[in-house]
């Protein structure tokens, strides 16, 4: 930027944001001046740069002292641009150049300026003239010079500005006309001087021209530019160099004195100059530093009058030494202050947060002037580059000095912060600087309790308002931040809130119960104590508060139920568990350590009988029961508590035998040796007999249920399974005649379950008229294996067998004889198809010719057979009980057999007319004739088993209804 100097405060030199194209408007992004303040300022907001109240002097500012280009006067300053949060930091370097103003007059050296001028000098001499200074510059510095004088002496002298090297104005004094010292030896003129400035200043003096002897010749130097090093810090005395001058004139005029020139205040505070001998030398010590070169011009002059003088430029590099200590200085950088070297910042920064800008320099150069520099000691902060420019000096770097790791304002409160700078020198200088960083308090820790979980022991039946308990909790914090109040709040597995029962005093912690508590209403008490501190935001911490209510013997022993009722099975085993009685104390402890006993009943049932086990209430028999014997117990129970005084309570036990099944059935009718008549024209659902059995268990143990398992292969009779009513169920036929065993199970329902077998003996007859062979057949029936079915005529079936095995036989026989023809026939037609026919020859037999059987083969019949034709069961045969002495009766009242003991079957009904059944199967058929077995009834050989058929019931299958060799049938001979 550029300013005019000498300006009013709050002149307005540029915008940074625009210049830098930020954005500005929203507040989240600021700028800090953080050097040039003296002179400048920014607006935080807008970026906008203008100056302060001071004035600038641009003539005054140390750093323009010695420039004398128009753009090297300037004001360095720095500007930071700092984000949200001062979560980064921009620092940016800027340059205002000081615009010189014509605020100083051209003044010359000296009111009265006096020239020596020769006689006798021709016309066109020129003198040079004392030049004027002004401290401003360019433009405004001296533009002109012009003499005044009088119009009459206007021919004598006239000035002349010449344009020197360096671009400084030289006023020149012109002989314009004679000059005769004898006539006039001076003239006064008014020499003025103006600079360029608008508007333009001016100053003037009395030129005075003195006539003198000629003194034609000025002094030369031996060079015009002289130019040499001097090591900075040289002492006092010590030469630099020499000028030299020669002039040609002799005597005085020869005579020269070496002068400075146009050299600064600086120059001749600093450097000595031999007036005789031109020698330069150090006046005072000279600091690099303060000044790296002068440059000045010396004079050399002749002692003539007027003496004639020749100018040098002298140019004097001043050689660094490594004299200096890096500086380190440390400024604020941002919102973070930073005053008096204490830099405040808060605990809650970001790691890697600027804190403060360092900036380090030495004043010397090259080598001397690189500078490193570092953190020392184990803080946590590191130094960081501010910029990274490539055009940064060596000798004047700037750091930001950032957090390394989070700041705890409970763990360290102060750092104390060296920072070491070294430069590269031989030997190397070094100093360092400290920063005091404060760690500022943040609300970030919460109260906290020594313990998450509170216990606390507390008797029941209090008084209202006693001290519960204590909580303290502390807070790392300090100050208002530590500053904690106390809150009872509901614990979060419970939404009871405390504040009913349970109070606690803010300050304090102290928690009082409000209530008189009882354990056994409620023996745990669970709340939550909050802590908050005063910081803002405020942040708070909790702990759980268990208060266990501690046991008095305030209740007695009390049984669940007053009346225990327990169903054991009988047969149990002695010493077994039969029950188990609850009983409880509501107190805890010793208060509830119950003893328990058996006390007697009213009959003293109990003693000796049974025992309790103290622990688990378990009651144990030391007896088996019998409920046949007895069904139930009745006895009591005691429970004593452990308290002071013991309390106690009693409860009535009753125990019921319950019913294991242990008993068979019992058939109370009918007995096994009886029987019953059934005639064979009963109707189907005839009630045949009721078996009627008992069971001394109860319950499924005697619910009883009736099945016949055996003696009913005809499917004849059914017995209800419920009542055990036997009934008649199928329709009965002469094959169905005679007795019948019916084998009835009785099973009971228990697990497992009982069972008990009678035998039903049914006799399928008209009448009884022979009662002794019933009883005759049905004792043997007891003898006979239950596996064995005893129904009906055991020979009807079995003759029906045989007939069926005849049949069989005869069939496989005619198979054979089919396949023998057909193979003879298949023999017979190859052979004649291969010879032919023979004539005269007799043809064989033909094989489909029936062959006549010889009737001396064909099986006798039984004589006995053939005149008894009997007709077998056509009706219902009764059987009749032998008589004492053997003998038996028929049905017709035939007198007695010889066959003792037996019954005679006789057919009631049958006539003479019954075909006979071997006739009946009588043919042309090889198959012989159906032949009685011979296990047919014998008795008396007056009867024949198989029954005489009607003439139209004829075979017309193999016998499919013929059963040989049946099992359900039994003989009875």
């Amino acid at each position: 930027y550029r300013l005019a100097e000498e300006g009013p405060a709050d002149i307005r030199i540029g915008n940074v944001a625009s210049d830098l194209g930020i954005v500005t408007g929203s507040g989240e992004v600021t700028f800090s001046l953080e050097s040039g303040s003296d002179y400048l300022k920014i607006d935080n907001m807008t970026g906008e740069l203008s100056t302060t109240e001071r004035r600038i002097d641009r003539e005054k500012l140390p750093q323009c002292q010695m420039i004398f280009d128009e753009n090297e006067c300037f004001l360095d300053f720095e500007v930071s641009v700092i984000g949200p949060s001062q979560s980064w930091v921009d620092l940016f370097e800027g340059r205002v150049i000081i615009l010189d103003i014509n605020d100083n007059t051209p003044t010359f050296p000296s009111p009265v300026l006096t020239l020596t001028v020769e006689e006798n000098r021709p016309v066109g001499t020129l003198y040079l003239l004392p030049t004027a200074t002004d401290r401003d510059f360019g433009r405004n510095g001296i533009e002109r010079y012009e003499l005044l004088q009088e119009p009459a002496r206007s021919s004598v002298f006239e000035l002349q500005v010449a344009d020197t090297l360096d671009g400084e104005k030289q006023p020149q004094l012109i002989v314009k006309g004679a000059l005769d010292r004898e006539q006039r030896d001076s003239y006064e003129l008014s020499l003025r001087v103006r600079d360029g400035g608008d508007p333009a200043r001016s100053s003037q003096a009395i030129l005075r021209v003195l006539i003198t002897d000629v003194n034609d010749n000025s002094p030369r130097f031996e060079k015009s530019v002289y130019e040499a090093d001097l090591a900075e810090n040289s002492s006092p005395g010590t030469p630099i160099l020499q000028l030299r001058a020669t002039d040609l004139d002799v005597g005085v005029n020869g005579q020269i004195e070496y002068v400075f020139g146009a050299a600064t205040e600086s120059v001749r505070r600093l450097l000595r100059l031999d007036e005789t001998s031109g020698w330069l030398s150090v006046l005072h010590r000279i600091d690099r530093e303060e000044v790296n070169q002068l440059r000045f011009t010396v004079m050399a002059r002749d002692r003539g009058q007027p003496p004639k003088t020749d100018k040098a430029t002298v140019v004097l590099n001043i050689r660094d030494e490594n004299d200096n200590v890096p500086t380190i200085d440390i400024r604020k950088i941002g919102r973070i202050p930073l005053r008096d070297g204490v830099a405040s910042v808060a605990e809650d920064v970001l790691v890697d947060t600027p804190i403060a800008l360092v900036q380090v320099s030495d004043r010397d150069q090259g080598e001397n002037g690189v500078v490193t520099c570092t953190v020392v000691g184990d803080v946590p902060f590191q130094l960081k580059p501010a910029s990274e420019g490539e055009g940064e000096p060596q000798n004047k770097r700037k750091y930001f000095l950032h957090t390394s790791a989070p700041l705890d304002y409970e763990a360290v409160r102060d750092y104390n912060v060296v920072i070491v700078a070294v430069d590269s020198g031989s030997p190397s200088l070094s100093s360092n600087n400290s920063l005091l960083v404060r760690v500022g308090d943040t609300n970030d820790n919460p109260p906290m309790f020594s313990q998450a979980v509170l216990e606390v022991s507390f008797p029941e039946n209090n008084l209202p308002g006693e001290r519960v308990a204590t909580v303290v909790a502390t807070d790392a914090d300090s100050g208002k931040n530590a500053e904690i109040t106390y809150s009872l709040e509901a614990s979060p597995l419970s939404s009871e809130a405390p504040g009913s029962i349970f109070s606690i005093d803010p300050d304090s912690g102290d928690v009082s119960v409000q209530a008189v508590l009882d354990r056994e209403q409620r023996d745990t008490y669970e709340f939550q104590v909050t802590a908050r501190d005063k910081g803002v935001p405020s942040l708070q911490g909790s702990t759980t508060v268990v208060v266990r209510v501690s046991d008095r013997n305030d209740n007695e022993p009390r049984f669940m139920q007053d009346v225990f009722t327990f169903y054991v099975k009988e047969n149990l085993q002695p010493n077994s568990p039969v029950g188990m009685v609850t009983v409880m104390d509501f107190d805890k402890g010793r208060n509830a350590e119950l003893s328990l006993s058996i006390q007697p009943g009213d009959h003293d049932q109990a003693v000796g009988i049974f025992s309790i086990e103290n622990d688990t209430g378990t009651i144990f028999s030391t007896v088996s029961f019998d409920r046949e014997q007895q069904t139930s117990y009745t006895f009591k129970v005691k429970a004593v508590d452990g308290g002071e005084p013991p309390r106690s309570a009693t409860a009535t036990v009753s125990l019921f035998v319950m019913d294991e099944n242990d008993n068979a059935p019992t058939v109370t009718f009918p007995s096994n040796s009886s029987y019953t008549v059934l005639p064979p024209s009963s109707n189907m659902r005839t009630v045949v007999a009721t078996v009627v059995a008992t069971d001394a268990d109860t319950g499924l143990n005697a619910d009883l249920n009736y099945s016949i398992v055996g003696g009913n292969p005809f499917k004849l009779f059914e017995i209800d399974p419920a009542s055990g009513v036997v009934s008649l169920v199928g329709k009965l036929a002469p094959k169905h005649y005679g007795l019948h065993r019916l084998v009835v199970q009785v099973n009971d329902s228990g697990q497992p379950p009982q069972s008990t077998t009678a035998l039903l003996h049914v006799f399928v007859n008209e009448s009884l008229s022979n009662a002794t062979v019933v009883e005759s057949q049905v004792a043997r029936s007891l003898h006979t294996p239950l596996a064995q079915d005893i129904a009906g005529d055991p020979s009807y079936e079995l003759s029906k067998q045989r007939l069926s095995i005849v049949i069989g036989v005869v069939a496989g026989i005619m198979t054979v004889i089919l396949l023998i023809l057909v193979v003879v026939m298949a023999r017979y037609c190859r052979s004649k198809g291969k010879h032919g026919y023979e004539a005269g020859k007799k043809d064989h037999e033909d094989f489909f010719t029936p062959q006549q059987h010889d009737k001396a083969k064909k099986p006798k019949k039984d004589k006995k057979g053939k005149k008894g034709k009997q007709p077998l069961y056509s009706s219902i045969v009764t059987v009749e009980a032998s008589k004492p002495n053997g003998q038996r009766y028929d049905s017709v009242n035939e007198k007695l057999s010889d066959s003792p003991g037996m019954g005679r079957y006789r057919s009631v009904n049958g006539g003479p007319g019954s075909p006979d059944l071997a006739r009946h199967y009588k043919s042309s058929s090889p198959l012989p004739t159906v032949q009685l077995h011979p296990q047919s009834p014998t008795a008396g050989k007056k009867h024949q088993a198989v029954q005489d058929l009607p003439p139209a019931n004829t075979f017309v299958g193999a016998g499919d209804n013929i059963s040989i060799g049946s099992d359900h049938c039994s003989e009875y001979s």
